[in-house]
């Protein structure tokens, strides 16, 4: 794809009223603690994140919509500006309030003090995701006020629980508030445009921009095993936790066959063309070659193969006493279309003497990367870094998408970040010293606003 204003560099222009917010919207959403443990009882701050939103966002004339999603405190908030063109489908731009937990002993400054040092804003949600909600509410909030009109209707929701998989936040909203969506056809969130720095062929630097097309399912199983319970200086031969030990080992030691989707193959096809790399997709030794790229392999790598990594253990209650019962819990990454496949290796591995159960089960997502909506991404990042490229990538984990691809929705990941080249920005996901860079932030809000006013 091509651009008419991609040949040259934009002209320094002042920066706009989001621009001039971004950094302290971003740094005052990093100070609300929305940590997310899993458990509504002990899960925080959403609510009142929420509400400070809601009122920076009706402070500049939008009429809003706050709901609870099934259980008090797990806040959203929903608002909509309107478009020139009120027949075409809405875009939905959503972001998630809440953050995994963190523990301040580990970092150099406090999670949730929103610093802005040496060039960056850190805190536990710098980058997951309050970065792409900062640059959301900054937009809303110039658009709003300067009565600017988009091309078409633009609905913007700030949610609660996408940490532990939206059941209390998008899978909540979109089995028991659906009208919050109606006339939706694309969204847009997290996890994507993105910069990679790359060594060219021709001897210089090229950033690819990765936005996210498809991402793996998602789901934590229950594996349980039962044998005899009975005193532990007898011998066994009918053991619980051996039964769940063995499967567990199986399991977790099986290398999955190596499946190569459509966004997978045209992100390795584009590295391939614009990188010293010699990684096509026929590479033989392709996950060795694919550890070149830096951190971001670690992500990348993943989205190769369905993985299945047992992450918790439960048996016994007294250390002579062998238990009835025995159960682990495996988290499951599945790429899309290898659902069945990936159950039925599943259950020859664990055998006859162990069942299991899905605790939760957040099926995967493709979609292609073409159409209007593409292109101005695309036409976006080119406007603003001209000579980069935009390549689809798919994600290892999950977001909100998951939710809203269940109507009919077609989802991309897209937060527009330049980084600087030597960041490990995939460690920062629920890492310690998580930060975004202010010159990213800037460069995001600029992009976003001329892809959202050509979308």
């Amino acid at each position: 794809m091509t651009s008419a204003d991609s040949s040259a560099a934009p002209e320094p222009s002042a920066p706009t009223v989001a621009v001039l917010e971004v950094v302290d919207t971003v740094s005052t959403l990093i100070r609300f603690d929305t940590s997310n443990t899993g458990e509504s009882a002990t899960t925080k701050g959403e609510e009142e994140c929420a509400r400070w939103v809601q009122a920076r966002l009706e402070e500049v004339g939008y009429e809003t919509v706050y709901v609870e999603s099934g259980q008090p405190g797990r806040g959203n908030v929903f608002a909509t500006l309107p478009g020139a063109d009120r027949t075409r489908g809405k875009l939905l731009v959503h972001g998630h309030l809440d953050v995994v937990p963190a523990e301040a002993a580990d970092w150099s400054v406090h999670p949730f003090s929103g610093a802005v040092e040496n060039g960056y804003v850190w805190g536990r949600g710098a980058v997951d995701m309050k970065d792409m909600c900062g640059i959301m509410l900054a937009l809303a909030r110039q658009l709003r006020s300067s009565g600017t009109v988009p091309p078409r209707d633009i609905v913007w929701a700030f949610l609660a629980d996408e940490e532990a998989g939206g059941t209390w936040g998008s899978q909540w909203l979109v089995a028991n508030r659906p009208e919050l969506f109606d006339g939706v056809t694309e969204a847009i969130g997290e996890v994507g445009g993105f910069s990679l720095t790359v060594d060219t062929p021709a001897g210089d630097k090229k950033r690819l921009y990765l936005v996210e097309t498809a991402e793996k399912g998602l789901g934590w199983m229950r594996l349980t095993a039962k044998g005899r319970a009975g005193h532990g200086s007898f011998l066994h031969e009918d053991n619980a936790v051996t039964l769940i030990s063995e499967a567990v080992a199986r399991l977790g030691r099986h290398r999955f066959p190596l499946v190569l989707t459509e966004s997978v193959t045209e992100f390795l096809r584009a590295l391939d063309e614009e990188s010293t790399l010699d990684i096509s997709p026929d590479q033989p030794d392709l996950e060795t070659v694919l550890g070149k790229i830096g951190g971001l392999a670690r992500i990348v790598g993943a989205t190769l193969r369905d993985t299945a990594n047992p992450t918790m253990l439960k048996a016994g209650y007294k250390a002579n006493v062998i238990p009835q019962t025995a159960e682990a819990v495996v988290d499951c990454r599945v790429l899309p279309g290898r659902q069945a496949a990936f159950e039925k290796t599943v259950d020859e591995l664990i055998g006859p003497d162990v069942t299991r159960e899905w605790i939760t089960k957040l099926d995967s997502y493709e979609t292609t990367f073409d159409g209007d909506l593409v292109d101005a991404m695309n036409s976006a990042i080119l406007a603003h870094d001209p000579g980069a490229r935009t390549v689809p990538y798919m994600l290892s984990g999950g977001t909100d998408a998951k939710a809203f691809a269940k109507l009919g929705i077609r989802c991309f990941g897209f937060a527009p970040l330049k980084l600087p080249e030597d960041l490990d920005f995939a460690s920062l996901f629920h890492g310690v010293d998580e930060r975004v860079p202010v010159d990213a932030l800037v460069f995001g809000t600029n992009v976003f606003e001329h892809f959202l006013m050509h979308s």
